[in-house]
């Protein structure tokens, strides 16, 4: 009888045993099931992350365009000697110049790397200003005499000088400042970016916390 009652026992303990077995594969296997469809890909997101960064760069890719105006009098002399002492021959112009100016940038040719393993940004070039003047030149009182008239040459001299000044008044205005400053806003965007979504952005060698760090010379 007690035989018979050790077997049974035996084979109850054998029963639960198995049960448990069966319990613990069952739970293993919707564990791996339920990881295997909720986990998250990451090859898809940095493929993600990187396609959207080349978008945005794209979309900041735009000519960024400064303009002003500036206005010059200049007076222009010339003068001729002869062969008799004392006596010369001039010629003098009074010209005004009006000259519309652009300040761009072609952000199109922003070159950069990405980095997707270590998740940065770096910008390798930033393409200079293009400085653009575009005068108008309005002559008055033109002076000239027989043995010295105004020629193409004079013209020449003329735009020169004028271009050159122009070019002075430009430096000592806010135009390039401001063109830097719409520069920035511009690339601050894909700083908004790399920072929402978890990248670093590099310039030169340093990390971009903030539009100053960019450090741009204009």
């Amino acid at each position: 009888m007690s035989e018979t009652y050790s077997k049974y026992s035996f084979f109850g303990k054998l029963s639960e045993i198995r049960k448990w077995i069966l319990v613990l594969f069952l739970g293993f296997v919707f564990f791996w099931i339920f990881n295997y469809f909720t986990k998250s890909d990451d090859s898809s997101t940095i493929e993600y992350d990187t396609n959207l960064i080349q978008q945005q760069i794209k979309n900041v890719g735009k000519l960024v365009v400064t303009e002003g105006h500036f206005a010059e009098v200049l007076t222009y002399k010339n003068k001729k000697d002869s062969y008799i002492p004392g006596l010369s021959f001039d010629k003098k112009a009074l010209v005004v110049i009006n000259a519309d100016v652009t300040v761009s940038f072609d952000l199109s040719q922003v070159e950069y790397d990405i980095d997707a393993e270590n998740k940065t940004l770096t910008i390798t070039n930033i393409p200079k200003e293009e400085i653009k003047i575009s005068p108008d030149f309005k002559y008055y009182i033109t002076e000239s005499s027989t043995f010295n008239e105004f020629t193409g040459e004079d013209y020449n001299k003329i735009n020169k000088l004028a271009r050159e000044s122009l070019a002075k008044k430009i430096e000592q205005s806010t135009l390039k400042s401001n063109a830097k400053n719409r520069l920035l806003t511009e690339l601050s965007k894909m700083l908004v970016l790399t920072n929402s979504m978890g990248w670093t952005l590099k310039y030169k060698g340093n990390i971009i916390e903030k539009e100053n760090d960019f450090e741009l010379k204009l």
